[in-house]
């Protein structure tokens, strides 16, 4: 983040919104959303540290609200847990293209 132009917020908030966008195209789709976050992002090591932002507030959000919703913390940290699995395990042509994307930038 030399410029001033990128940052893993921005960068994961552009993968988001590609991957939403072009969910449809099943390999390009997330890799086009990589390179485009990962150039977003300024470099490989915030590159791959937006990849994995959203899996992480994703996780965040489902204990909070499973936790909310049942009452049991344990419960809650079961369900955060699960969401961050799925999350990593769907992952990997999001990541290639951040590492692709991170050594453009």
């Amino acid at each position: 983040m030399a410029n001033g132009s990128g940052g893993v917020v921005r960068g994961a908030v552009w993968m988001t919104l590609i991957s939403v966008l072009l969910f449809w195209l099943p390999v390009f789709g997330p890799l086009l959303a990589g390179v485009v976050g990962g150039k977003k992002a300024g470099g490989v090591g915030d590159a791959i540290l937006a990849v994995f932002l959203p899996g992480l507030v994703l996780a965040g959000i489902l204990f909070v609200s499973s936790t909310f919703l049942v009452g049991l913390p344990g419960v809650g940290a079961l369900m955060a847990a699960t969401g961050l699995l799925f999350y990593v395990l769907n992952v990997g042509l999001l990541l290639v293209g951040a590492i692709i994307g991170g050594v453009l930038a």
